[in-house]
């Protein structure tokens, strides 16, 4: 029995979706900028010798929530890092495109002067320094973001804790505060890494409405989230990871009415 044949009726469609548009992103490789506001293109992506990120392409409108989704191991950490520009993995091939800028040419840090933030799962928290201080340390360097008052007035926890040493927050703050630091640079995409893990129920949801208000500012979003359902709720779109592989890519509320989908790929 092939691999696909084993599928569920409805998983096994949505690969072959998902395969079509991937086979058609790899095709554009090469072509010159997307229509699309954010878009990556057959990205292949190593750890050494290690073949993480296998032509990995999708596409994102501005000012939309994506929810890249997949088991323990699938490629996501590695997608958003490729995306990222990040010293690792390597990319050996593929592009990525951001508002017509190439940014697969790009060290991270430039990557970074074009937009993208990325808010990895350990979150990068400086200790020794308060709150406020590791927030001044994002706006350094141009260009700058959220001046401090838009800032405090989204995260009234950080207002009240703006003095305080950072590493001396909990989880659930100082995810806020990675946050927070991300929007105090000049974002245009953000890219999130299990933001909810570890977190109680209360704090995952004020995340999600700080989320949803970045959103309707029009900023556009990609999440890594083992929480899947939690994910898609607040999503727009969704794109499956498998083995490094794109299986699936539609709208997250397809998602959540697919149970064989979810079951297939997510296990939930």
């Amino acid at each position: 029995m092939s691999e696909t044949e084993s599928f569920s009726a409805s998983a096994k469609q949505a690969y072959e979706k998902a395969r079509e548009h991937t086979e058609k992103l790899k095709a554009q490789v090469g072509t010159g900028a997307p229509d699309s506001y954010f878009a990556c293109r057959n990205l292949h992506a190593y750890y050494g010798e290690s073949y993480i990120v296998q032509g990995v392409g999708f596409e994102v409108p501005e000012g939309k929530i994506l929810a890249l989704l997949g088991r323990n191991g699938a490629g996501k950490t590695s997608t958003l890092r490729t995306i990222a520009r990040a010293g690792s993995p390597d990319l050996r091939q593929g592009e990525v495109w951001l508002q017509g800028t190439p940014i697969h040419t790009l060290k991270d840090f430039e990557a970074a002067q074009q937009g993208i933030q990325l808010v990895p799962e350990d979150r990068r928290i400086i200790g020794g320094l308060t709150v406020e201080e590791n927030l001044q340390l994002a706006q350094i360097a141009e260009p700058k973001g959220w001046e401090f008052e838009r800032i405090y007035q989204a995260f009234p926890r950080l207002k009240e804790r703006r003095t305080q040493d950072a590493s001396t927050l909990s989880g659930g703050e100082q995810q806020m505060l990675a946050i927070a630091r991300a929007l105090a640079r000049d974002v245009k995409l953000l890219l999130l890494d299990e933001p909810y893990e570890g977190l109680a129920p209360v704090i995952v949801q004020e995340i999600e409405r700080i989320l949803s208000d970045v959103r309707k500012l029009g900023i556009t979003t990609v999440i890594v989230e083992q929480n899947a359902v939690a994910a898609l709720k607040l999503a727009d779109m969704s794109i499956i990871l498998d083995q490094g592989e794109v299986v699936y890519e539609g709208t997250a509320q397809e998602v959540l009415d697919d149970e064989d989908l979810r079951h297939e790929y997510l296990a939930i």
